[in-house]
């Protein structure tokens, strides 16, 4: 006889309908308005699935008719995503706060939302000169400490897929814009495991960063400061509390999501 017994958890798996209608949200979401059959080419899904799904998601109000023939994200995903972000961001602060008491500059927290960086929670440093970086904000991969933490935690292939589809624009002279340059970069990220900018987002400022590698979604912690103060001392001191951070946070994490992270 089958079944569960009391006290065990139930072993659930995969809902295929709700994973098929993440995937027409996150196609829109990264390519913008298009038509349905637009939608079954990007997405994999059969035209039939598409048609079926769209229906209830504009229903619901997840998405809307952008024109007559396409489709688009719809206003309900903006309560969830605000909702989401503060919930995160009242999660991370703690750990953040700690960093600050700790190295005195900026912490951040960054998560890989596709071919991407995006911002999703800050701790100010309370020297009168700091960096900010507004929550929300997205920023290439190539050229920030946080994305450089993360990506060398990917196959060597979706880098270069990512790079492709993004491109290496130059945001100062000190940018890496190439993908030989980038390659040999991220074998340094991962031997040492850590991550520096140095001038490469922005001139004048200095960042160092450590991927958070265990749970999901991808996420990378990091303090930045002007160059004075991220001297080679501070960056040396900052390295194991960063790690130590990461490593609290991956726990957070398990036990939010019902998971266990690796010993």
């Amino acid at each position: 006889m089958t079944g569960v017994q009391e006290g065990q958890q139930p072993t659930v798996g995969p809902v295929q309908s709700v994973g098929r209608a993440f995937e027409v949200l996150e196609t829109l979401a990264a390519s913008g308005p298009m038509s349905l059959s637009q939608l079954s080419v990007e997405s994999g899904l059969p035209l039939t699935t598409i048609h079926r799904l769209t229906g209830t998601l504009v229903a619901l109000g997840y998405l809307r008719q952008h024109s007559p023939k396409q489709y688009a994200l719809g206003p309900r995903l903006i309560h969830l995503g605000e909702r989401a972000s503060r919930l995160f961001a009242t999660w991370a602060t703690p750990h953040l706060a700690k960093l600050v008491d700790t190295l005195g500059e900026t912490a951040n927290l960054a998560m890989l939302d596709r071919d991407e960086i995006v911002y999703v929670a800050q701790a100010p440093s309370r020297h009168s000169m700091r960096m900010f970086t507004e929550v929300g904000r997205r920023v290439p991969v190539h050229c920030t400490a946080v994305g450089k933490a993360l990506i060398a935690q990917l196959p060597a292939g979706e880098v270069e897929a990512i790079v492709r589809r993004r491109g290496m624009p130059a945001q100062t002279e000190n940018t890496i814009t190439t993908p030989e340059e980038l390659a040999t970069e991220l074998d340094v990220v991962r031997r040492q495991g850590f991550a520096i900018d140095d001038g490469e987002q922005e001139i004048g400022v200095h960042c160092v960063a450590v991927a958070v590698t265990e749970g999901t979604p991808r996420l990378a912690v990091s303090i930045s400061g002007p160059v004075p103060r991220m001297n080679e001392h501070l960056v040396r001191r900052a390295i194991p509390v960063l790690n130590r951070t990461s490593r609290d946070m991956a726990v957070d994490l398990a036990v939010d999501l019902g998971s266990h992270p690796a010993s």
